[in-house]
């Protein structure tokens, strides 16, 4: 059964007053709807990528100068190449006093859509303070990197700058950081709790 002409469908009453216009879906061929034909190219793409790479390999492998085949970049051996803009780590701004910089106003916790952010405010000693974060844990299990706890600090006190990715640990409790962690006094240390065998 094929849909009728756009000209002669009916509106919905909500799209009455905009300038819209209802746009079908093209009509696959025979081909297409079978996917063996597309399941083809897909194999003949592939297997040419690797016969060009194995190829471009072999002649460097026996000292033919040639273009480089593609590499499959050796992640443990190898560290990870992180941009300069990407978001990584949290880490925490201190001021020059040593204070954290945080003034525990709640927008990176209000703004957080994962909600791993988890901040308690405490008076501040500093008159010209009004509070600061007695508490400042961040959740990286839950973390989803969007970097709007950045963007909305008002203080700077919180970047995603230090290039660190590996994150990885043996139970949930290790991926909480708190906020001597955060602010680099306390190494994080995950292999402490590695499970013994």
């Amino acid at each position: 059964m094929t849909d009728p002409a756009p000209e002669t469908q009916e509106r919905p009453a909500s799209l009455a007053r905009h300038p819209a216009r209802i746009v079908t879906r093209p009509v696959m061929r025979f081909q297409e709807r079978i996917y063996l034909i597309e399941v083809w190219h897909g194999l003949v793409i592939t297997s040419r990528h690797f016969f060009v790479n194995l190829w471009r390999h072999t002649r460097r492998a026996i000292g033919l100068v040639a273009r480089a085949g593609a590499v499959t970049i050796q992640y443990p051996d190898d560290p990870a190449v992180v941009a300069k803009r990407g978001r990584t780590r949290h880490r925490l701004m201190k001021r020059e006093d040593g204070t954290p910089r945080c003034v525990a106003c709640m927008m990176c916790e209000t703004v957080c859509p994962a909600k791993c952010i988890k901040i308690v405010a405490e008076e501040s000693p500093d008159v010209m303070i009004e509070k600061r974060a007695k508490i400042f844990d961040i959740d990286m299990g839950l973390c989803v990197f969007c970097g709007y706890c950045v963007e909305a600090c008002p203080e700077d006190a919180i970047r995603m700058d230090t290039g660190q990715v590996e994150m990885s640990s043996f139970n949930r409790q290790d991926m909480v950081w708190n906020m001597q962690e955060l602010l680099g006094n306390k190494k994080k240390d995950p292999a402490a709790n590695v499970p013994r065998l």
